[in-house]
């Protein structure tokens, strides 16, 4: 039996608490930067920060700064994408499997369809940042463990 690089095993139960993770990260991180936010602006942290889609808007300064929190905790959920999947080609499949998740979620907290525009944008961008930068940084690792070259170059 030869050896592989890295064998794909079907796992449910890895794949299972790979998901179950990446969601812990996702709302810890979404967490984080909106207390960060409420820090800021002077408010008080809720659950309408986390799950409603009205509160993503660019009249008012709490708005806007929520849009960022957004953004930030998708660097940041790279980051655990990169430190829980390892694997560049599971990094988009985990990111969408947790803004699905947070849709369903919201779809749940707000008893309706999320309707405006900014939401879905925000979370659209959100997928994609955390998508290319736990690839990237998947990639770093998985090129970083091929050797290039195997004994000592001869001049001749």
């Amino acid at each position: 039996m030869a050896g592989q690089f890295r064998s794909s095993v079907w796992d449910p139960i890895l794949i299972i608490a790979q998901i179950v993770t990446i969601q812990c990260v996702f709302y810890l991180s979404l967490g984080f930067w909106i207390s960060i936010v409420d820090f800021i602006a002077g408010n008080y942290c809720s659950l309408e920060q986390f799950f409603s889609f009205e509160v993503l808007q660019f009249k008012d300064l709490q708005g806007k700064l929520l849009m960022i929190a957004y953004i930030l905790n998708a660097l940041t959920s790279a980051g655990g994408l990169w430190y829980v999947v390892q694997r560049t080609k599971q990094c988009w499949d985990f990111a969408a499997t947790a803004h699905v998740s947070h849709f369903i979620a919201c779809w749940l907290y707000n008893a309706r369809f999320p309707y405006t525009l900014l939401w879905w944008l925000c979370n659209a961008i959100s997928v994609v940042i955390m998508t290319v930068l736990g690839e990237f940084l998947c990639m770093r690792t998985e090129l970083r463990a091929i050797p290039l070259s195997v004994g000592p170059k001869a001049d001749l």
